[in-house]
């Protein structure tokens, strides 16, 4: 793909250092960006959709999207200012292993969320299994009992686009039901996901019409092409080659 593809808002881009295609199972992938603008609360996903990726697709594409791009424009992006983390918060911060990943709940703004997402008894739970987990060399127990809601709890870091290098990102709401929302606006026979993705691995959140298992979907994107920086590219196309 020539340098003319990568335009600041619209087009099918590679981001730097990622493969346009990979291989899974036999079958060759291409995997596109699509760049937007930065979205925000005011922001309608469908319209959004329809306006950036609309133009771009075919018949049997995949089309991905940021879990946090989905949360923002649902009012799911927390300002730091407006979080005033209690006390334990703030102690059982200290504990969490920080990856390159992203800050997870290893900060009290994040943790704090934490507990009003998922409720004080469960992270306190969840803290006990991770120490249960660590006696036994196991790791992964906290998120394990803490679930979905607190593991896609993520904090800014030092390349986070601005504004939301000021803001602490939540799980986003009812994300299945966004994918058919989205893919039956965007109208053209493809498939929707919400994923959960950075250059450590990744996960479905929330799904519509996939023609193949989340699993494979996650070892498509295993290099994470949307990128973990400020590449501005929310959504993202995987596209078949055909045989």
């Amino acid at each position: 793909m020539d340098n003319k593809s990568r335009t600041p808002e619209g087009g099918l881009v590679v981001n730097p250092n990622k493969e346009e295609t990979r291989v899974v199972d036999g079958v060759t992938y291409s995997r596109f960006g699509v760049r937007t603008h930065v979205l925000d609360q005011s922001d309608d996903i469908c319209e959004v959709a329809q306006r950036y990726v609309g133009p771009l697709i075919e018949p049997g594409d995949t089309i991905f999207l940021s879990e946090k791009a989905l949360g923002c424009t649902q009012g799911r992006a927390v300002k730091l200012t407006d979080i005033h983390p209690r006390p334990l918060a703030r102690l059982l911060s200290r504990f969490v292993t920080k990856t390159p990943a992203g800050i997870g709940l290893g900060m009290p703004e994040t943790m704090e969320m934490a507990f009003q997402e998922v409720g004080t008894a469960r992270i306190l739970l969840a803290t006990v299994a991770a120490v249960a987990g660590k006696l036994v060399g196991k790791r992964g127990w906290f998120y394990l009992v803490a679930g979905r809601k607190a593991a896609s709890i993520d904090g800014p870091c030092s390349y986070t686009l601005p504004p939301y290098n000021q803001y602490v990102s939540l799980a986003p709401a009812e994300p299945s039901q966004a994918c058919e929302d989205i893919a039956r606006a965007l109208g053209n026979e493809v498939s929707v996901a919400v994923i959960d993705l950075n250059d450590l691995g990744g996960e479905v959140l929330g799904s519509y019409g996939l023609p193949y298992s989340p699993e494979t979907l996650i070892e498509i994107l295993r290099d994470n092409p949307l990128g973990q920086e400020s590449q501005c590219t929310p959504f993202g196309i995987v596209r078949a080659h055909k045989a």
